[in-house]
C-alpha cells in the first residue's frame, strides 16, 4: 500500500468515525466540526507535526555516531586460482591416416588427484618405432664423430712434423749460404786455400824434380863419357838415359799438375765462386718456398679436418636432440597431475573434437583435462561503470557463497579489466574483476555463485540513518523526527552510503528518534500531489545512496 493510500484511509476512517459518533443530533454542527477536523489533520500532516495515539504504529531509530563501511557489492562465480590445462604434447608419428595420437587409458571425469598422480596414457608404439631407429643413427653419426676427431689430430701432428722440417730445411740452406760467404773461415775461402797450399806443394816438388833432373843429366853425360872410354858398359849408359828421362817426365809432370792448379784456383775465384753462391742462395729462397707452401697446405688440411669434424658434431647433435626428443615424447606419453584438485575433462572446441574417452585420439597441443586447485579459489565478477574509480587492486572484500551461506571468506581484489566487457543484449559497462579468496577453502567447486562485498572505504564516527528513513521528493531529502507525541519533518544533506545506511551530514543531531515508516505518516493531499514523482536520478541523487525505502511493507 502507497504512502498516499495510507494517509488518505486514515483521514476516511476518521471521518466515518466522527460522523457514526455526532448521528442524530445536531447535524450541521456536527457536520462542521467533522469538516474542521479533516481540515486540521491535513494541515499538521503538511505542517510536520502529528500527535495522539496515532503514533504507535510508527517504528523509530536513534541517531547515534557510529563507523559506516562503504562497500560494492558484486555478484559472480568460483574458479580456481590455478587452473592448469593439460595438453597434448605428444606429436603424430603413426601412419595410419588418423589424425592425432589415441589415448589408452584416462582417469574418470572429476576424480580428485594428487600431484604426481597417473591421469593419462596415449599410445607410444609409434614413438617407441621412432626411437629404436633413431639410438641406431645416433650411434652412426657417434662414431663419425670420434673418427673425425681422431683425424683432426694425426692432422695437426702431420702438419707440426712437415712445418718442422721445412724451418729445418731452410735454417740448413741459410747456413750453408752464410759458411760459403764467410771471408774467413767459409767453405769457399778453405777450398782456395787447399789450392793454393796444393800449388806451393807442387813448387816445392818442382824444384825438387828440377834439381834431379840436373843430376840425372849430369849422371847421364858422365856415364856417355865413360861409355865413350870404355869404362861404362851399355847396361849402366841405358840406365842413366831411362833415370834422365824419368826425371824429365817428373818435371814436366810436376808442372802440368801445376798449371792445373793454378787454372783450378782461377776458375774457382771465377765461375765456381759465382756458381756456388747462385746455387746455395737458391736452395735458400726454394726452402723458403717450400715452408710457406707447407704452412698454407696444412691451414687448408687442418681447416678440411675441422670443418668435417664441425659437421660431424652437428650431425651428432641434431641426432641426440631427435634422439631426446623421441625419449621425451615417449615419455610424455604417460601424463601425471601436474598439482593437487580435481579432474575436469575439456569441452569438445570444434565438430572435429570428439568427447575425451579412451580410444579417442588427440591432436598435439589439444586440450585434453584441466585440474584445478580447489584449495585455492577466486571470484570471477564484474563492477558497473560507476563505481570502477572505488575499486582498485589490493581491496580487502568479504566473500559469501550461495551454497554456504553460513561462511564468510576473506578476499582481496587481484585484478580490474581495463576494458569493459562486450554484450550484444545490453548497453551497460561493466568491467572482468577477480577477488582471490586469501585462505584454503574445502568443498567449493567450480561455477558456484558468490557474492563478493569489496570495502572501497570506511567512514569512522558519522551520523547514519537506514536508508528507508528518507523521503525524496522532487529533488528534496527529508526525514520524520518523532519528539514525544509529536512527528516534525526535517530536510537533511545526505552523503556517502551503503546498501543499508546513508551519512546525515546536516539536519539531524545525535539522539533523535527518526522514523522507519515514513509512508505511514504521508497525507492524501501530498500523495495527490506527488503520486506520479520518483525519485530524484542523476545529478539530484545523493552520492551512494543505494535505494529509498518509502513503504512500511519494506521493514518486513
Amino acid at each position: 500500500m502507497s504512502t498516499a493510500t495510507t494517509t488518505r484511509s486514515s483521514a476516511i476512517a476518521s471521518l466515518r468515525g466522527g460522523r457514526a459518533w455526532a448521528a442524530g443530533s445536531r447535524p450541521l454542527r456536527w457536520g462542521l466540526l467533522l469538516s474542521l477536523a479533516a481540515i486540521g489533520l491535513t494541515v499538521a500532516v503538511r505542517f510536520g507535526w502529528h500527535t495522539g495515539k496515532s503514533l504507535d504504529h510508527l517504528v523509530t531509530y536513534r541517531v547515534e555516531p557510529r563507523d559506516l563501511p562503504i562497500t560494492v557489492i558484486e555478484r559472480g562465480h568460483l574458479e580456481s586460482q590455478t587452473n592448469i590445462q593439460v595438453l597434448c604434447e605428444v606429436d603424430d608419428y603413426r601412419s595410419d591416416g588418423i589424425l592425432g595420437t589415441p589415448i589408452v587409458w584416462v582417469i574418470p571425469n572429476g576424480t580428485s588427484v594428487q600431484e604426481g598422480d597417473l591421469i593419462c596414457e596415449l599410445d607410444s608404439t609409434a614413438i617407441q618405432s621412432e626411437l629404436d631407429e633413431q639410438i641406431l643413427d645416433t650411434e652412426e653419426a657417434r662414431s663419425a664423430y670420434i673418427q673425425a676427431e681422431a683425424n683432426l689430430e694425426n692432422q695437426k701432428i702431420q702438419n707440426a712434423t712437415a712445418e718442422d722440417k721445412a724451418r729445418l730445411d731452410v735454417e740448413l740452406a741459410r747456413l750453408e749460404l752464410q759458411m760459403f760467404q764467410d771471408q774467413e773461415k767459409g767453405s769457399h775461402k778453405l777450398a782456395m786455400e787447399a789450392i793454393q797450399r796444393q800449388i806451393d806443394d807442387l813448387n816445392n816438388e818442382i824444384l825438387a824434380a828440377e834439381m834431379n833432373l840436373k843430376l840425372r843429366r849430369n849422371e847421364k853425360t858422365g856415364i856417355e863419357s865413360l861409355f865413350k872410354l870404355g869404362y861404362a858398359g851399355k847396361s849402366e849408359l841405358d840406365r842413366s838415359v831411362l833415370s834422365y828421362l824419368q826425371a824429365e817426365g817428373d818435371y814436366a809432370a810436376k808442372l802440368n799438375r801445376l798449371q792445373t792448379q793454378l787454372a783450378t784456383l782461377e776458375k774457382m775465384e771465377t765461375f765456381d765462386k759465382q756458381m756456388q753462391q747462385l746455387e746455395l742462395e737458391g736452395r735458400l729462397r726454394t726452402a723458403e718456398q717450400n715452408l710457406k707452401q707447407v704452412i698454407v697446405t696444412n691451414k687448408a688440411k687442418l681447416a678440411q679436418m675441422e670443418g668435417l669434424l664441425k659437421s660431424r658434431t652437428e650431425q651428432l647433435k641434431k641426432e641426440e636432440e631427435r634422439l631426446e626428443r623421441y625419449r621425451s615424447q615417449l615419455a610424455k606419453c604417460k601424463i601425471y597431475a601436474p598439482q593437487d584438485g580435481m579432474v575436469a575433462y575439456a569441452s569438445p572446441q570444434s565438430s572435429r573434437d570428439a568427447e575425451i574417452a579412451e580410444g579417442v585420439p588427440v591432436r598435439p597441443r589439444q586440450h585434453i583435462l584441466s585440474i584445478p586447485n580447489l584449495k585455492r579459489m577466486q571470484v570471477e565478477t564484474a563492477v558497473h561503470e560507476s563505481v570502477l574509480d572505488r575499486v582498485q587492486p589490493g581491496l580487502k572484500v568479504d566473500v559469501t557463497v550461495d551454497a554456504f551461506p553460513d561462511r564468510r571468506y576473506e578476499g582481496t581484489v587481484k585484478s580490474v579489466a581495463v576494458l569493459p566487457e562486450r554484450s550484444y543484449y545490453s548497453d551497460t559497462k561493466t568491467y572482468k574483476t577477480i577477488v582471490t579468496i586469501d585462505e584454503e577453502v574445502y568443498q567449493l567447486k567450480p561455477g558456484m555463485t558468490a557474492v563478493c562485498e569489496i570495502k572501497v572505504d570506511y567512514i569512522p564516527d558519522v551520523l547514519t540513518v537506514p536508508i528507508q528513513a528518507i523521503v525524496q521528493r522532487a529533488g528534496e531529502n527529508w526525514v520524520y523526527v518523532r519528539s514525544g507525541s509529536n512527528v516534525q519533518r526535517r530536510s537533511v544533506e545526505l552523503g556517502a552510503s551503503n546498501d543499508q545506511h546513508v551519512i546525515v551530514t546536516n539536519g539531524l543531531r545525535t539522539g533523535d528518534l527518526v522514523v522507519l515508516n515514513p509512508g505511514a505518516i504521508l497525507g492524501d493531499s501530498q500523495d495527490e500531489s506527488s503520486t506520479d514523482e520518483q525519485a530524484p536520478e542523476g545529478p539530484d541523487a545523493p552520492e551512494g545512496l543505494v535505494a529509498t525505502v518509502s513503504s512500511s511493507s519494506a521493514l518486513q
